[in-house]
């Protein structure tokens, strides 16, 4: 009967063993299926976040922050976004003239405008017609005509001030290494004075330092726009010279292309700005000068390793195309001379505007041989609002030819006057370092806004 009840209850405990493994492991699914949801769950929210950021990012770049209309010229632009837009008018140069009634346009239409008057207007767009999105600027302005060119260009350019691209270590006389500049000086900062007086060459600012007796020296300094006044000690290295341990450089030499003359003899090249190799910031430019050049030689671009074309420069008074006077992230700009005005052989072309360019065919005017000459293109995408302003604009070379010469964009190029329908839409500014068939280029609107 003993053997029994112990029986009995060894059953229970064993039931009860295998009710509690039954129960726990029902309770790891539970709590297994509650993470597997969780992470649905997430995943799903970050996928709508996703195409949240991609819809807005496409809208937006579909809708360029200003948008320039002829005089006098009825004009049509297809944005093809799911928005509404009132355009009320501002008058000349900002002037209070608002109409009581504003005009409503939906922008998933086409919509066509005239204006007479060289008026501006406001438009405010509101996505599905009722959410706020972005104010748009409308400038009319007078039609204008540039005349393409496509020449490469030698370019010289000198900094305002010394720019500072580096610090450097070196030893003193007891052999320590040392770096008077360190968390003083930075790179991208610009050297305007030393003691007081202002410097601009790179080779007297060293030697007015190697000569400084091992006296404390005042720097003013010109950092992101702010003008300051740092102080250094000089330490003299082991040939006995003082130095300060800074990489300095004052001038910049390169090949562009020019994109285009005006009618006034003004010219605009390269479409991006000279920056430093260095720094990767835009040069501060004192002034600057434009040679005739030659090419010599091309390097073809492959996948990873974009092309080159090398120029002769000859720096002589002879070969002067013009000043250049500007040098901003839409290009650089100035002025030519008679010289460089016997290079504009071709006829005026009139410029397109943002909204009236297609993705489709279009030629790029450059010279990889003895002559000018057009390519053909692919425009592949445009992104008008983008905020890179000369990325706007992507191309693929189409060109048999060329592509055979150059595997397609290479440096030098930058600057190639971009041709579509006989009108100049910009000028290429970048290639895609992984497939250099294709690559990118500034509307020519954002080159004419030049600061």
């Amino acid at each position: 009967m003993r053997n029994f009840a112990d029986k009995n209850e060894e059953i229970k405990k064993q039931a009860g063993a295998d009710m509690a493994i039954m129960l726990d492991s029902w309770k790891r699914r539970r709590k297994r299926l509650r993470i597997y949801r969780g992470c649905l769950l997430v995943a799903l929210f970050l996928s709508c976040a996703a195409l949240g950021g991609t819809g807005y990012y496409y809208i937006d770049s579909s809708i360029p922050s200003t948008i320039y209309v002829r005089a006098g010229e009825e004009q049509s632009f297809h944005l093809g976004v799911p928005a509404k837009a009132e355009i009320i008018s501002v008058g000349r140069q900002g002037t209070s003239n608002i109409p009581k009634d504003a005009i409503t346009i939906d922008l998933n239409q086409p919509v066509k405008m005239r204006a007479g008057g060289l008026e501006q207007y406001q438009m405010e767009v509101r996505l599905f017609g009722f959410l706020p999105f972005k104010q748009v600027g409308i400038q009319v302005v007078e039609d204008k005509e540039l005349i393409p060119v496509g020449v490469p260009v030698g370019i010289y350019v000198k900094t305002d001030g010394i720019l500072v691209v580096g610090e450097g270590e070196f030893l003193n006389e007891a052999g320590v290494k040392c770096s008077p500049s360190k968390y003083i000086l930075k790179s991208g900062d610009y050297i305007k004075k030393l003691n007081g007086e202002a410097v601009s060459k790179k080779d007297e600012f060293i030697e007015s330092i190697e000569n400084c007796g091992g006296r404390e020296i005042v720097l003013t300094v010109e950092r992101n726009g702010e003008s300051m006044e740092v102080k250094i000690q000089p330490v003299r290295n082991q040939n006995g010279k003082y130095k300060i341990g800074a990489w300095v450089r004052d001038n910049a030499q390169g090949v562009g292309t020019m994109t285009y003359i005006d009618a006034e003899g003004n010219f605009g090249a390269l479409g991006h700005g000279i920056n430093d190799l260095d720094t990767s910031t835009i040069m501060n430019l004192d002034d600057g000068t434009l040679y005739q050049t030659e090419i010599v030689d091309i390097r073809k671009g492959t996948s990873g390793n974009p092309g080159e074309m090398t120029g002769l420069i000859v720096y002589s008074n002879d070969r002067i195309l013009g000043d250049i006077t500007e040098n901003s992230e839409r290009g650089i700009f100035g002025s030519c001379n008679q010289k460089a005005l016997g290079l504009a052989t071709r006829e005026p072309l009139p410029i397109a505007f943002k909204q009236e360019i297609k993705k489709g065919a279009a030629q790029i005017l450059c010279t990889v041989n003895d002559s000018t000459d057009y390519y053909d293109v692919e425009i592949t995408a445009l992104h008008l609002d983008h905020d890179n302003v000369n990325r706007g604009i992507e191309l693929k070379i189409t060109d048999s030819e060329l592509l055979q010469l150059t595997g397609g964009i290479v440096q030098g190029m930058s600057g190639a006057p971009i041709i579509q329908e006989g009108k100049l839409i910009g000028a290429v500014t970048h290639v895609l370092v992984n497939d250099p068939t294709k690559g990118y280029g500034i509307f020519i609107e954002n080159m004419l806004e030049k600061n």
